[in-house]
């Protein structure tokens, strides 16, 4: 969006206003005018002394960058979801507005790499799995976050990355990663409660809606990749007292896993106390939609 610098610099001199309808009326046009003057606010927040103008401009550069990852969401949401990864690093943005996606990227590409050079054609697919698990949790230390469950560094793809720890689902998200780099057909299974993966075979399609004979078993991120099948999951609802429903087994989509990593952050802010970052992720949920 095209806009007068000098203009700009005399809206941003008039932020410190006592009167809160004219801030409010300055403060609209500014967030209007997008992400191109974060610049401008930054070196304005740099030079001044006002600790009310510094808030004030922090405000208003988190309310342009919530609206430009919103629309962002939304342009990925509805061009088909297809990078999984992509929609777990815009969700990151939200609480890290500077990450750096190539960082990210180097470090999925390593992991990607060592997955793809252990594989070979001659593999079953229990024997792709156990690969797959000696590189991922063995070689790399990936770990369920079993102290700190609800705290919301298990839901940004970077620090899991970084730390090797994370939930249910973004250490499914991160193995399901890997695993398809290397031909491997995981695919995601939104179980109540905690997210797991199965392996589908892809060769032989199902002959009917009731026919599940082409999922070969079901695997557990959380717990170092263990391998599980139907019966267990009937189990585990059991003891949960939920209803079984054909979702609860059959691979889901990336959107939907996108929306379950919306969820998990909103409930730990909502455990800490955060209800404005319950709120704002509300948003980033609606964008989905």
């Amino acid at each position: 969006m095209n806009f007068d610098s000098n203009e700009l610099n005399a809206l941003i001199r008039l932020l410190d206003d006592s009167d809160h309808e004219v801030f409010e009326h300055i403060q609209d046009r500014i967030v209007h005018l997008g992400k191109e003057v974060i610049p401008f606010l930054e070196n304005a927040w740099k030079s001044s002394m006002d600790v009310i103008m510094q808030q004030r401009i922090e405000n208003i550069i988190h309310m342009i960058q919530l609206e430009d990852l919103r629309q962002e969401m939304r342009v990925w949401a509805h061009s088909g979801s297809q990078e999984l990864i992509r929609g777990a690093m815009l969700i990151a943005r939200y609480q890290y507005p500077d990450l750096e996606e190539e960082t990210v990227q180097k470090q999925l590409d390593r992991l990607r790499k060592d997955a793809w050079l252990e594989m070979n054609d001659n593999l079953t697919a229990l024997e792709q799995i156990r690969v797959l698990n000696k590189i991922f949790f063995d070689l790399y230390g990936f770990n369920g976050n079993t102290q700190h469950y609800h705290a919301p560094q298990n839901s940004f793809i970077h620090l899991v990355l970084e730390s090797k720890k994370g939930n249910p689902l973004m250490l499914a998200i991160l193995y399901l990663e890997v695993a398809r780099s290397a031909g491997i057909p995981v695919y995601g299974v939104n179980l109540p409660e905690h997210f797991i993966l199965c392996y589908k075979d892809e060769l032989n399609e199902p002959v009917s809606a009731k026919d599940h004979s082409n999922i070969l078993f079901y695997i557990n991120p959380f717990s170092k990749g263990d391998i599980f099948n139907r019966k267990d999951i009937d189990s585990f609802l059991k003891q949960l007292k939920i209803n079984p429903e054909k979702s609860y087994y059959e691979p889901c989509s990336n959107k939907e896993m996108i929306q379950r990593l919306i969820r998990n952050l909103m409930n730990s802010y909502n455990k800490l106390g955060y209800l404005d970052k319950v709120e704002e992720l509300q948003l980033l949920m609606q964008a989905t939609l």
